[in-house]
């Protein structure tokens, strides 16, 4: 097993790129690895799982990365630090993870509902610094509904809000099964804190239609005074952010009745191995990426502002 070279300048902006390391192999995993493949700003250094022959092994192989069956005790070999570790296991094994990780000058990124780090979501918290070294990406559902459930607090008074996603079953693998209470409290907590409304509800349905339908969540709320021309106006203003980084992301449905509010959204997947309707997968990760290449801008420019003096 080899490791990266120390960083090196990318082509675009006169940011430099940063390495960054992988845990999980499953299919989140295997999506992250090509979208870091596809920036010019992350290098990929270390993918570790912990089965030999697993497909994220390959796909990161094939893609020329370094990898290993060693998990997170491969990550603590590297002869250096990388700058980023996404951890793209289960919340169970993320708190254990963290617990090593903690000590070195690393930045966290975590895409299990562990609720150990700093929650984002990057068009609401923006190109803020973390004030921790671990963040958390909350859930699927929590990257899809936050947009639009903050633009709504934002612009009117919101009283309830509900938030139900609904994943293909081919698509929910092991720990997203395993982590399905973990997943609704952090969702529902993330809800909350966004938006300052207390009463709010996060669902999780896992479909086993066939053909997979598209990933699909649904914001339900309860908002007097609300007009449809109002909330499309702030539904749309959103979801163009959210495009930014993850273009499958759209408004599909938008109904007012009364002070009731339904928000129906659908992301496809923007990836090399993924299916279409993985889009809850594909999000996450988009949201990932963005996260990382914002602290890679961070880290340039502090580097800048050192040697300037």
């Amino acid at each position: 097993m080899t490791f990266a070279k120390d960083v090196t300048m990318a082509h675009e902006g006169g940011i430099a790129s940063i390495t960054v390391a992988v845990i999980g192999t499953g299919a989140i995993g295997q999506d992250l690895i090509g979208k870091i493949h596809r920036s010019p700003l992350l290098h990929c250094g270390l993918v570790a799982g912990r089965t030999p022959d697993s497909a994220g092994l390959r796909y990161a192989a094939d893609l020329g990365y370094p990898t290993t069956a060693g998990g997170i005790k491969a990550i603590l070999a590297a002869p250096r630090p990388f700058d980023v570790v996404f951890d793209a296991t289960n919340a169970l094994s993320h708190a254990e993870h963290w617990r090593l990780l903690q000590a070195l000058d690393t930045l966290v990124i975590d895409l299990t509902p562990s609720r150990v780090g700093q929650m984002v979501v990057p068009t609401v918290t923006g190109a803020q610094a973390p004030t921790v070294r671990n963040i958390s990406l909350i859930s699927c559902g929590g990257q899809a509904s936050i947009p639009v459930a903050h633009a709504l607090a934002g612009r009117f008074t919101v009283l309830y809000i509900e938030v139900v996603s609904t994943v293909a079953s081919n698509i929910a693998g092991r720990a997203t099964r395993l982590n399905l209470d973990e997943y609704v409290a952090t969702t529902q907590q993330a809800i909350t804190a966004f938006t300052g409304v207390p009463d709010t509800k996060a669902i999780l349905n896992i479909s086993p239609a066939a053909p997979p339908a598209a990933f699909r969540t649904t914001v339900h709320a309860i908002v007097p005074g609300a007009t449809t021309e109002a909330v499309r106006s702030v539904l749309d203003e959103a979801a163009e952010q959210v495009r930014s980084f993850a273009p499958g992301y759209q408004v599909v449905a938008c109904a007012v009745h009364g002070d009731r509010v339904l928000v129906s959204l659908e992301v496809t997947a923007d990836s090399d191995v993924l299916p279409r309707y993985a889009g809850n997968l594909d999000i996450i990760d988009a949201a990932a990426i963005s996260v990382a290449e914002r602290h890679a801008a961070r880290l340039t420019l502090a580097a800048r502002t050192e040697v300037g003096g």
